[in-house]
């Protein structure tokens, strides 16, 4: 049950939103966080600072966002640094 809800809640999530967003110049580390609170302060332009909208409810958003960005956070910190990791799928 648990991992429906997850699986339903999860493309709302800010983090999600700015990993399909790919922007150039968009910030990676802790992006979904970064984008929630920017929300929540009132900032007007989410679309053209993140390449994409923040939640709808930007609050309750923020600590899945925190958690997923922090293990995330190698992978972000390896992009930031243009570091390739070269990871691939099973065969």
């Amino acid at each position: 049950m648990v991992g429906l809800s997850l699986l339903l809640v999860l493309p709302g999530c800010a983090s999600v939103r700015t990993l399909d967003a790919a922007k150039p110049g968009a910030p990676i580390i802790y992006s979904g966080t970064r984008l929630d609170w920017y929300a929540l302060q009132g900032g007007c332009c989410p679309l053209d600072r993140f390449g994409a909208e923040a939640p709808k409810y930007a609050g309750l958003d923020l600590p899945a966002s925190a958690l997923l960005d922090t293990v995330l956070l190698p992978f972000a910190v390896a992009a930031e640094l243009g570091v390739g990791l070269g990871v691939t799928g099973g065969h």
